[in-house]
């Protein structure tokens, strides 16, 4: 059986935001279901927000740019129900950091985008000490 998914056009309006015309209940089951997103052929993870009485995916400026879509921008997107499980592998120099502190279990409370964003500062960083400052802030942050 395949999961459930929903194609549909809008504009963007917002640079940060795919507008969801319907009731995601109807189609997920609940209303911040969790989704993959495929535009222009680009794919990513996501789930369904409610703000302001907006129902929304959150589209980052990575994913804009790897889909090639701007504001103003017609797009046809497919929302599909994401039944596979969220994890994340920390990088090597993370995860012994990690462990070193005994914060393994704190780690693992963390909602899936938290580690997500914690991996991605780590990887991101183009110096060393600065990869080092946010495996700090990260321990810290699990020290909480």
């Amino acid at each position: 059986m395949t999961d459930p998914s929903r194609t549909f056009s809008v504009t963007l309006t917002d640079e940060g935001a795919i507008v969801v015309p319907f009731d995601p209940r109807t189609v997920f089951g609940k209303a911040r279901a969790p989704v993959i997103v495929t535009l222009n052929g680009h794919r990513y993870r996501s789930t369904i927000a409610i703000m302001s009485g907006v129902t929304f995916v959150p589209l980052r400026r990575s994913h804009r740019a790897a889909a090639g879509v701007a504001q103003g921008d017609t797009i046809t997107v497919t929302l599909t129900l994401d039944t596979a499980p969220r994890t994340v592998t920390p990088p090597a120099d993370l995860a012994v950091a990690i462990h070193a502190a005994g914060l393994d279990a704190a780690w693992a409370r963390l909602s899936y985008t938290s580690q997500r964003e914690a991996a991605e500062a780590v990887e991101g960083a183009k110096k060393s000490e600065t990869r080092e400052r946010r495996i700090v802030a990260t321990i810290e942050k699990l020290r909480g």
